[in-house]
């Protein structure tokens, strides 16, 4: 079924990648500053409330294709794609993301996971996504080729975080820290420029988390 749905995916909709790289150092700070008041979330975590941040400015990726008709949503069902044993791929969904705190939709996540992994979801929280998180931050990926879990509009792929050499405002070089993402979405109803946009200010977010 996986496979299948796969193969759909790749056979129906008008695939297109975008891909950049976003300055690190202020989520993780903001990461630290969680744990030292007594908050502990995941870098996943702090990823996921950024993008629903964001598509609450983008609500043009935040829907579904169905009978060639686009439906947009106010709330954002989001999935978080993550690998069973014996090779199978699923994207359990938290629904109203948007309307939890962080700390309620990091609960949400970790309690999903487990209960993928027991096998225990209901069909609605494996299909009623309007929006994917994939995340290969723990490998050394930067970017990749994310498949739209369809009918959704478009999934977000997390990259390796890694350093490198960057010249500062006082054309100073400094070492900062950097994450790949990679955008795939369907431009049967995304255009490139919106999704151009919406990764941008995406990047933007992650970049001034905490301020």
């Amino acid at each position: 079924m996986i496979a299948n749905n796969m193969r759909r995916s790749l056979d129906e909709a008008a695939q297109l990648t975008h891909q950049a790289e976003c300055e690190l150092d202020a989520l993780l700070t903001y990461k630290k500053t969680l744990a030292e008041r007594g908050t502990k979330v995941s870098i996943e975590d702090l990823l996921a409330d950024c993008v629903v941040r964001t598509l609450a400015r983008h609500p043009g990726l935040n829907g579904r294709l169905e009978d060639k008709e686009i439906h947009l949503y106010r709330k954002v069902h989001l999935g978080f794609a993550i690998a069973l044993p014996g090779d199978k791929l699923i994207a359990p969904v938290v629904f109203d993301a948007n309307e939890k705190t962080l700390t309620e939709r990091a609960d949400s996540r970790r309690k999903l996971l487990e209960r993928a992994r027991a096998g225990n979801l209901s069909v609605p929280e494996m299909t009623g996504g309007t929006f994917t998180l994939s995340n290969l931050g723990r490998s050394r990926v930067r970017f990749f080729t994310p498949i739209i879990n369809l009918p959704q509009l478009a999934i977000l792929g997390i990259g390796e975080a890694y350093t490198r050499p960057v010249e500062d405002s006082d054309g100073q070089w400094v070492v900062r820290r950097f994450m790949g993402l990679s955008l795939t979405f369907d431009h049967r109803a995304v255009d490139g420029g919106p999704a151009a946009e919406f990764l941008t200010d995406l990047c933007g977010v992650i970049e001034h988390v905490g301020d």
